[in-house]
């Protein structure tokens, strides 16, 4: 058996801030790396947990250079770790169908979300909005969709109230088990949760998400080919993206490309918000 779990950062109980990555850089670290022990923590006290071969994770905001390689290992010993960037795929690098379920921790709501804390979609810098197949998408949303297209279930989602509220009050994926890090009061306010009572509900849900059918969880499916339109923030950005082969302007700011696997899309959204990131 193996699991997969992609790691981002503005969903943890403990941020609320992007200066706190470098500002605050031992904190922050931490608020992840307590995160994922509670997940490993789930694992270990699983019904499945000697069934386990390899557990892969996804260091997966910004450069994916914020978990430690040593400290995961101490962890648990069947722990594997993508790390760096530029990389296909990026935030689901390295899944691929021979995994049995997916986890994603510190995942937050898409751009444009009240009451969200730091809402965006893969790019913060560039994107206003991100839909595939005309569905407007989070990253939880299009990770999901990636994993489905291998036959892999999302099965867990840790995050704040504000992408609870996305997945499952407006249903993008109500079928998905979900722990709340935090309450979301603005952009850059949340009340965080007690973490003893945190890291409780994380492994409990870990264990129940283990112990369930995990062939009967739904997978996010999308109809191939993959239409990706990105809403840029400036008509520069989009100016710059649109140089790219096969990509087709459609307003001042917006831009779309068809993509024939999820696979090529996920890779694309890396390309084209890195081009449009080149200008203000």
């Amino acid at each position: 058996m193996k699991i997969y779990i992609s790691v981002d950062m503005e969903g943890m109980a403990g941020i609320t801030a992007p200066y706190q990555e470098t500002g605050e850089k031992e904190s922050f670290r931490r608020a992840l790396h307590n995160q994922v022990r509670w997940i490993i923590d789930g694992i270990h006290q699983s019904c499945k947990d000697g069934e386990i071969e390899e557990i892969t994770i996804s260091d997966s905001h910004g450069g994916g250079t914020n978990l430690s390689y040593d400290e995961l290992s101490q962890m648990d010993d069947r722990i594997s770790l993508v790390s760096g960037s530029p990389r296909r795929q990026y935030m689901m690098a390295c899944l691929d169908e021979t995994y049995d379920v997916a986890f994603l921790a510190g995942y937050h709501a898409g751009p444009g979300e009240r009451f969200a804390t730091m809402d965006h979609a893969f790019s913060g810098k560039t994107v206003a909005s991100l839909k595939i197949n005309g569905v407007y998408m989070n990253e939880s949303t299009a990770n999901a969709a990636l994993a489905g297209e291998y036959g892999v279930p999302v099965g867990l989602v840790v995050g704040d109230s504000g992408l609870k509220k996305q997945l499952i009050d407006d249903r993008m994926m109500p079928w998905v088990s979900f722990v709340v890090t935090k309450e979301s009061l603005s952009r850059y306010a949340a009340k965080y949760r007690p973490q003893s009572r945190l890291s409780r509900e994380t492994a409990e849900a870990v264990k129940q998400v283990l112990a369930s059918d995990l062939t009967q969880i739904p997978r996010y499916r999308l109809e191939a080919p993959y239409t990706l339109s990105i809403e840029f923030k400036s008509t520069a950005m989009a100016d710059m993206a649109a140089q790219a082969p096969g990509i087709t302007r459609v307003s001042g700011t917006e831009i779309q490309a068809v993509c024939p696997t999820l696979e090529e899309l996920e890779t694309a959204i890396l390309a084209l918000t890195g081009l449009a990131g080149q200008v203000s």
